[in-house]
């Protein structure tokens, strides 16, 4: 049986490595790139602030390659709705047909990316779609996967829980307004270890910043929406730093 072509859209984080691994066992998906937007001031995974150093550790370590994405430091919607298109052209051209993704909850994040792929004549795949957050957590720590909190939304988790790794302790100490999967944009992940790679991604913890960003004047004006509220928001960052 002929595999489906797609693109795996890859975060660095849990629910990427996750979904990923249920994609790979199945054997349905033909994955030939690991696809990851990185902030091109910094060389470093949007949102996530991770070295891209890291995430080309985890492609080698994976056997697939990383697709890297640069995008401005702020970019608008209308700037990111534009690149995006554009890359997802050239992999149509490919002979790709879907696109994956780790999302496990949000509405308007999954319509607004099955709205922008139907444009161009793409399929999503949510592999991990509506599962119950605490049962995904969980399986995610007994098939051995190994993961590191690099960010954290400051009004609802302290500096302390990053640099951490998630563990069963780690979910005790979590408030109970916040979801064991960050999926409301509470925390942020990097996975070293796990079934789905072939060598541990060796790090050491670097320091540690604070960071506010302004909250968009309209929707029009930031690709992040998921995380900046319609106040200012400050999140605090774990620099990792390869070894």
């Amino acid at each position: 049986m002929n595999k489906i072509k797609a693109i795996f859209n890859w975060s660095g984080g849990k629910d990427s490595a996750l979904a990923l691994y249920h994609i790979l066992k199945e054997g349905k998906f033909e994955i030939d790139e690991l696809m990851t937007t990185v902030n091109s001031k910094y060389n470093r995974i949007s949102m996530h602030g991770v070295r891209n150093e890291l995430l080309y550790a985890q492609g080698k370590s994976i056997g697939i390659p990383i697709k890297e994405i640069r995008l401005p430091e702020t970019p608008s919607m209308l700037e990111y709705n534009e690149i995006m298109k554009t890359v997802l052209l050239e992999l149509k051209k490919k002979e790709i047909t879907h696109s994956i993704f780790g999302d496990l909850f949000l509405e308007d994040l999954r319509a607004y990316r099955e709205n922008k792929l139907k444009e161009v004549g793409l399929t999503a795949h949510f592999p991990l779609w509506k599962r119950n957050t605490t049962e995904i957590i969980h399986e995610f720590i007994d098939l051995g996967f190994k993961t590191v909190v690099v960010c954290v939304k400051s009004d609802l988790l302290g500096e302390e829980f990053t640099g951490r790794i998630i563990d069963r302790d780690f979910l005790k100490d979590l408030p109970k307004n916040v979801d064991p999967c960050g999926e409301n944009g509470e925390f942020h992940t990097f996975v070293f270890d796990g079934p789905i790679f072939k060598t541990p991604i060796a790090y050491t913890l670097g320091e540690k910043i604070f960071k506010e960003y302004d909250a968009p004047k309209n929707k029009e004006d930031n690709c992040f929406l998921s995380t900046i509220d319609e106040k200012p928001a400050g999140f605090h960052f774990c620099d990792l730093i390869p070894m």
